[in-house]
């Protein structure tokens, strides 16, 4: 059986890249393109439950990011084990992987709760726009546990390579929240609030779906401590990696809350379309780390090596494509998410910057997902941190200092990915992630 999953993974070609990396684009386009329609919805409330939406999402997207071991950790596993030809072990590595995601999010909705109005408090500055946050953060985070369990989900169902069910899972939960999202916020009159409800309503979809698939499977559903334990050992370098991400990406949305609710506001509409282009970017990375992880499961060197650089190509190329498309709707698309023209007025300081960067995130985020797939993430955390630390900060509190407004935060942002680019590069060059085994 290993045998011949190897020789499967040896004859995968660019087409197999793009059939994988498809699915998983709807699934990972899914979320952020909910959370555009969901700002697009709120926007038209006014710019302060806008920037409310800003600060308590950036919450509640940095508690998700700060548990990608659940997803990209498990992919990594199930993928090396796949590609050996242990299925069943593969699909273990997400029972336990579940487990670890329901406990983990029964702590987060609890220590949330209590923590909601402080972190609001501090992230904005502004009591209407801390008011509105804390409604909106509360009732979210009770699909915590929700969140997680899909991304253990989508973890092994990756490592396997069956994209096309997460779709399936992710798009029924979606569907669902974009339909409640405008009932409830402005049909029921429920405001900020009935995005929040709509969220958790999807979440609870997508998470029993995930669960059912899982149970499906037929293997031992009991938890395993010390696969849990070796889980946990991928997960330290996965939730410092995430946490140099969310320290950026909190330190703007609190930047621009402390510039003003209009620059606020205009820095949620460019940030989660970034965010929206960075999710669809990622379904390349994520088909990458499902082949090159299966290559060096399969002890095909080589192999792994021609994938990181055909989809760091791909990842060029996508990415160039996406900057012009959005260079061309600069006049139209932000009007699509607010009236206000305090909002709008305040769109161009950031706009120009995420279109430059479309090309440069294509390679990083591509090349991520490489080194994920290989099991590299401890270099792939200290490459963050750095791009973080000597790029993305220091700009981003000289903005507040300054003045700079939302021209100096996506001013570090440029810094941080350029940094990221240069080191995950040079690791690229070096070969020295290609680490063959089923297990790293």
């Amino acid at each position: 059986m290993g045998e011949h999953v190897g020789e499967h993974v040896g004859r995968a070609p660019l087409r197999q890249i793009l059939a994988l990396a498809v699915p998983a684009l709807g699934v990972l386009a899914a979320e952020p393109l909910y959370l555009l329609v969901n700002t697009a919805v709120v926007g038209h409330l006014g710019a302060v439950p806008l920037a409310g939406l800003s600060a308590g999402g950036i919450v509640l997207a940095q508690i998700a990011s700060q548990m990608t071991f659940l997803s990209f950790g498990t992919t990594a596993r199930a993928a090396r084990l796949h590609g050996a030809g242990r299925r069943a072990d593969a699909v273990a590595e997400g029972v336990q992987a579940t487990w670890l995601a329901a406990v983990a999010g029964l702590v987060i909705t609890v220590a949330g709760q209590l923590l909601a109005a402080p972190v609001a408090g501090l992230l904005t500055g502004d009591g209407r726009v801390a008011g509105a946050a804390v409604s909106w953060l509360r009732i979210a985070l009770l699909g915590a546990p929700l969140i997680l369990v899909t991304m253990a989900g989508n973890g092994w169902m990756r490592g396997v390579q069956d994209m096309r069910r997460p779709l399936r899972y992710v798009l029924a939960g979606n569907v669902i929240s974009t339909a409640l999202c405008p009932a409830l916020v402005y049909g029921l009159g429920w405001g900020i609030d009935g995005s929040a409800v709509a969220n958790v309503a999807g979440q609870l979809i997508s998470a029993s779906l995930f669960v059912r698939a899982l149970r499906a499977e037929g293997v031992p559903l009991a938890p395993v401590p010390a696969a849990m334990r070796a889980q946990l050992g991928l997960a330290r370098d996965l939730v410092l990696l995430g946490l140099a991400f969310q320290a950026c990406w909190v330190s703007a949305t609190a930047v621009a809350a402390h510039t003003s609710a209009a620059a606020a506001g205009a820095h949620q509409v460019v940030f989660q379309l970034w965010m929206f282009l960075a999710f669809v970017l990622d379904a390349l990375a994520i088909a990458a780390q499902a082949l090159v992880g299966a290559a060096l499961g399969a002890n095909d060197a080589e192999r792994a090596r021609r994938l990181a650089w055909q989809v760091t190509g791909c990842g060029l190329v996508f990415g160039s494509l996406l900057g012009v498309v959005f260079a061309a709707l600069a006049g139209s698309l932000p009007h699509v998410f607010t009236t206000d023209a305090t909002v709008l007025a305040e769109m161009p300081g950031a706009w120009w910057f995420f279109v430059v960067l479309q090309p440069i995130g294509g390679v990083v985020f591509t090349l991520d997902g490489v080194l994920l797939g290989a099991g590299d993430a401890a270099y792939l955390r200290t490459a963050t941190a750095s791009g973080a630390v000597l790029g993305f900060l220091p700009v981003v509190w000289a903005s507040l200092r300054f003045g700079w407004g939302l021209v100096g935060i996506w001013s570090g942002l440029s810094a941080f990915l350029l940094i990221r680019m240069v080191t995950v590069l040079a690791r690229l060059r070096s070969g020295r992630w290609a680490v063959l085994g089923s297990v790293r």
